[in-house]
């Protein structure tokens, strides 16, 4: 497996960072339609010796998800999927979110020696609306979207995009709803399961749709990682490694080495199904006197960039 990151910013100081710490791939953000971003960011990531792998965030998605793409959404993902194919970026990590991305009612819960994470309560989101403003409820006051309706929509993208994908040698990963609810403000969520996962893997079956395995989100599930791991096996070609503790209604972030789950283990697990992909540190403590986007802080990466390494390394017999 190879150690991967995010980059906020992707600036020269922070990839020789993440160079000096053993980084070797770096996930970039949606580039937009113009080819040259992206071929900009991996001439940028080569000159310290990391390679682009994946495309995740930003993504020309949305309207597609609720069912109100007028055809431009999907021609720019098309497009993009072959841009990738071109640049030779083998990973599209993309969710199914409608209406919202990844949701906390918190920002700076306090983690260990005064760090800061963020956290979910679900009574926090209700308690904030009251009954007439609480959005995406339709006027018959059943959800604004269902579940029905976004499995639909989500099999009609893939029968669409896939077979570009799989001409392009692009994987799609698919990221599970954070947090896995059933539904949030109105909207239902499907992405929520081992179960749907698996469902997932059944609805398009192709080497090119695959997961995104999060462990915070699968254990804010009340998942065993391990277990969810080997359960899912081979369909999992991108890894989120973080950690929580909590449920899904309830939780907060933590480091690495801080959570609830059994991270050893974890890493045991993707090395018995051959996991040779992509694993990067997803949310990261807020270090004290740090300021910019909670989660995506530089001094938490380090450390998770150790951590991971040492696990890897570990487990490699």
């Amino acid at each position: 497996m190879r150690l991967a990151t995010v980059l906020t910013p992707i600036s020269d100081d922070n990839l020789q960072l993440a160079a000096q710490c053993g980084v070797t791939d770096l996930v970039a953000r949606y580039p937009g339609p113009d080819r040259n971003e992206l071929e900009r960011v991996q001439r940028q990531a080569e000159r310290f010796g990391l390679t682009v792998s994946v495309v995740e965030g930003y993504l020309p998605i949305e309207r597609i998800k609720i069912g109100e793409d007028d055809g431009r959404e999907l021609a720019a993902m098309k497009s993009l999927v072959r841009q990738m194919g071109d640049a030779g970026v083998p990973l599209l990590c993309y969710n199914f979110m409608a209406g919202t991305d990844w949701v906390r009612t918190q920002w700076d819960a306090p983690e260990r020696g005064g760090a800061r994470v963020t956290a979910f309560r679900l009574r926090d989101v209700e308690r904030a609306m009251s009954p007439s403003q609480k959005p995406g409820i339709a006027e018959d006051g059943g959800l604004l979207i269902t579940s029905a309706t976004l499995w639909t929509n989500l099999e009609r993208f893939l029968t669409e995009l896939l077979p570009v994908a799989e001409q392009a040698g692009v994987t799609l990963a698919m990221h599970p709803d954070d947090p896995p609810l059933p539904e949030l403000l109105g909207r239902a969520r499907i992405m929520n399961s081992v179960e749907n996962f698996e469902r997932l893997m059944h609805l398009a079956p192709s080497p090119r749709n695959a997961i995104c395995f999060c462990q915070g989100t699968f254990a804010e599930m009340g998942a065993d990682i391990p277990s969810a791991i080997r359960r899912l096996g081979p369909h999992i070609q991108y890894v989120h490694f973080r950690d929580v503790r909590g449920t899904r209604e309830d939780f907060v972030e933590t480091f690495h080495d801080n959570g609830q789950t059994d991270m050893v283990a974890a890493m045991r697990a993707y090395r018995e199904i051959g996991f040779d992909g992509p694993i990067r540190p997803d949310h990261v403590p807020q270090f004290v006197g740090e300021e910019g986007e909670p989660g995506y802080t530089m001094l938490g990466r380090l450390f998770a960039y150790g951590y991971i390494r040492g696990l890897m390394q570990a487990t490699e017999s």
